[in-house]
């Protein structure tokens, strides 16, 4: 079999060492995340999987999975569109998450929590890709909450929708880029309102030039 371009990989789980498996079951648990699979082997192997709400990707942890350290797995992303809301309903969930903030420095993201470089508050105007916040399960692997509202160009291809939320969270976009768009040709209503949105909402997701 030939293809015409390169063959699709796609990334779909990583690793995270852990030292009690049914703790850390239980916490990804109780974050809300979607219990994929668990099978345990008499040979002592287990393996558990748990997939993000909207992620396309899993993390998988378990018994005789992998010799690295618990809790050495640092920088784990987790891509939103609000971090305020996102923050909030971790922290609900029993997550202990730090306050959002914004580098002061680059690559402070990655700093331990509390440093100099890692200034307190959402980024200035909002920056797509500079507001942050952490969190870190029960054996120490930390995790990295980052806000993407508009990508980079080349980063994605297709405009796909994860879940409901992050639809609904593009609709919002599009609706108040759409009144502003409205107010600078006279306030007249739009009749190609739908056309506008879906063009918006395509462009902010792979990168390309919105629409005035």
């Amino acid at each position: 079999m030939t293809t015409s371009g390169p063959a699709e990989l796609k990334f779909e789980a990583a690793i995270i060492p852990v030292s009690d498996v049914d703790r850390a079951k239980t916490f990804y648990s109780a974050l809300g995340w979607r219990l994929d699979a668990d099978f345990a082997f008499e040979n002592g192997f287990r393996i558990v999987q748990f997939t993000p709400p909207g992620s396309p990707a899993s993390v998988q942890f378990g018994s005789k999975i992998t010799s690295a350290e618990p809790g050495s797995a640092s920088g784990l992303y987790l891509v939103v569109t609000d971090i305020e809301a996102a923050r909030s309903q971790l922290v609900a969930n029993g997550a202990q998450v730090s306050a959002v903030f914004h580098p002061g420095a680059p690559g402070a993201q990655f700093e331990p929590d509390g440093a100099d470089s890692r200034v307190a508050g959402r980024s200035e105007d909002g920056t797509s890709y500079g507001s942050f916040a952490t969190f870190s399960d029960p054996d120490g692997n930390s995790w990295l909450l980052q806000e993407v509202t508009t990508r980079l160009p080349g980063r994605v291809d297709t405009a796909s929708f994860t879940s409901v939320s992050d639809l609904a969270e593009a609709l919002k976009r599009a609706s108040a880029a759409h009144g502003e768009h409205e107010k600078r040709h006279g306030g007249e209503y739009d009749e190609n309102w739908p056309e506008w949105y879906a063009t918006y909402m395509v462009a902010e997701r792979t990168g390309a030039e919105l629409p005035e």
